[in-house]
């Protein structure tokens, strides 16, 4: 089953890359390079009539550019695995909401009711049994009934909820990676446009800047765009991330408040 999840996360990342370019580049080829191009031209054309005119800043002079089109890719990648992620943890906290183990307040459980009461929670659908609070009740449940000590029951659900917390740290791996590639990206760019600058020295020498001021303003547009991006990014990682430290920890009160305060262990079990 975790097999089968991992193939789907995969393939659903490969989709969602293959989708964000298409998406963007059709976007960019019908939309964005061609205004750009048109008002590159009317601001040539104002500029060479009137040498005092000032051209004003366009996004689609901004955005026109390789660097500029690739961060906007990685960033919308980015946010449907982050998008994904979310439904999940909502999914997750629906759970939280429902009283799996049919307890009502005053009853307890004993070692040898513990597969009783696992039963509901064993009837979940399969999608749901594989969520973090099935698992660790079930676990618990188990520990309960087979070692009768509640200090154990306990430590698994800890152990669960850990491991948990580690398996979605590492899941995010690839969003932290795009959230560090994009501002690389724009660097690269930076370092682009200043190479074709300083390739057009002589040009400026001679007065005709406008070959260097194009390609500085590749340079610092694509710094721009990358850091903003970048930004936007990190917050939503960091949104996630509470999301999901916000999920351990209400799986391990819930486990405390609706299973162990309800665990009992006979008198002649704890003097043996």
């Amino acid at each position: 089953m975790k097999q089968q999840g991992i193939i789907s996360d995969f393939l659903y990342q490969v989709f969602a890359l293959i989708i964000a370019v298409i998406l963007v580049h059709a976007v960019y080829v019908a939309v964005i390079r061609p205004n750009a191009d048109l008002q590159m031209e009317q601001q040539a054309i104002m500029q060479a009539a009137d040498p005092d005119f000032v051209s004003e800043r366009s996004l689609y002079v901004v955005m026109k550019d390789f660097e500029q089109e690739t961060c906007i890719i990685l960033m919308l990648w980015a946010m449907s695995i982050i998008g994904l992620r979310i439904y999940r943890n909502r999914k997750e906290n629906e759970l939280l909401n429902r009283s799996l183990l049919n307890l009502s307040e005053g009853m307890s459980i004993l070692p040898e009711d513990a597969r009783d009461y696992a039963r509901p929670v064993q009837a979940l659908p399969v999608e749901e049994r594989q969520y973090l609070l099935p698992r660790a009740l079930l676990a618990a449940l188990q520990r309960f009934g087979s070692t009768r000590n509640i200090p154990d029951v306990a430590s698994v659900i800890k152990d669960t909820c850990n491991s948990e917390a580690d398996r979605l740290e590492s899941e995010l791996t690839i969003v932290r990676y795009i959230a560090w590639a994009i501002p690389s990206i724009g660097f690269l760019g930076t370092v682009r446009g200043i190479g074709e600058a300083l390739g057009q020295a002589h040009k400026a020498a001679s007065g005709d800047i406008a070959g260097v001021t194009a390609s500085l303003g590749v340079a610092f547009n694509s710094t721009f765009i990358a850091l903003v991006v970048s930004i936007l990014i990190m917050f939503l990682l960091y949104q996630l991330q509470l999301m999901q430290d916000r999920l351990v920890l209400d799986t391990q009160n819930y486990c405390d408040d609706y299973l162990i305060r309800h665990l009992q262990v006979p008198a002649k079990d704890e003097q043996a």
